[in-house]
């Protein structure tokens, strides 16, 4: 049951292992804050972390607020074992969200690409704003994938120093963005009212699983 599971702040050692061999992105991202869940056996059986978004346009909520300067920040990753309990994500979610300094301006997308619509998302009332700027997938002829924004392909320096070695070059689905206010009742309502992105009706589609290793791994004791 879920009272029986804490979150608890993790050490770049215990997450790094997650991120690389569990999630399907299979690459380490920016981390400001990472959250593990803990079962009663003191394990840890999920990760979710927090940082810088890429686009240094969201910095102080440029690209998402019209006036007001609020911290923002990305949920990046989540993952679980899969033999948690029913629900286990949005109670993570939310249990690692309250332990953020606020006011706090969180964005984070599902990509339709893997077969996610951000359904943890909205049970846990995030807004929906809409797609991302759509994407082109590169495979390299060493096997190595790049993601580039379609808006950056002309110019991306990065593609024009490997454009001989592309073996092929594939349009991607946009992702669906999320944005969570995380803010007193008052602070939130004015940031809500000052976004620069109309709220939309959620997304929906059939999810899909993709299969992973399950990670079992102890608990550190305390932080340092």
């Amino acid at each position: 049951m879920l009272q029986d599971y804490s979150v608890r702040q993790l050490n770049n050692h215990e997450y790094r292992d997650w991120l690389l061999n569990k999630h399907y992105a299979k690459r380490l991202c920016s981390v400001s804050y990472a959250f593990g869940l803990i079962d009663l056996d003191q394990n840890v059986v999920g990760v979710i972390t927090f940082g810088c978004p890429p686009n240094r346009l969201f910095n102080d909520g440029k690209c998402i607020f019209s006036n007001i300067k609020v911290k923002t920040m990305e949920l990046n990753r989540l993952v679980l074992n899969s033999d948690t309990p029913k629900n286990s994500a949005s109670f993570f979610i939310m249990k690692a969200i309250n332990k953020l300094p606020k006011p706090l301006a969180i964005v984070s997308y599902a990509d339709p690409n893997n077969h996610h619509h951000g359904y943890v998302y909205q049970a846990t009332n995030w807004l929906y704003t809409g797609t991302s700027t759509p994407k082109y997938k590169y495979t390299f002829e060493d096997g190595s994938i790049n993601d580039i924004r379609r808006d950056q392909d002309s110019t991306n320096m990065h593609t024009k120093f490997i454009k001989g070695n592309v073996v092929s070059k594939e349009e991607m689905l946009p992702t669906y963005r999320y944005i969570y206010i995380h803010a007193d009742k008052r602070d939130k309502k004015n940031l809500v009212k000052d976004m620069r992105w109309d709220i939309e009706q959620y997304p929906k589609g059939l999810n899909k699983n993709y299969e992973c290793i399950d990670i079992k791994m102890k608990a550190q004791l305390d932080l340092f």
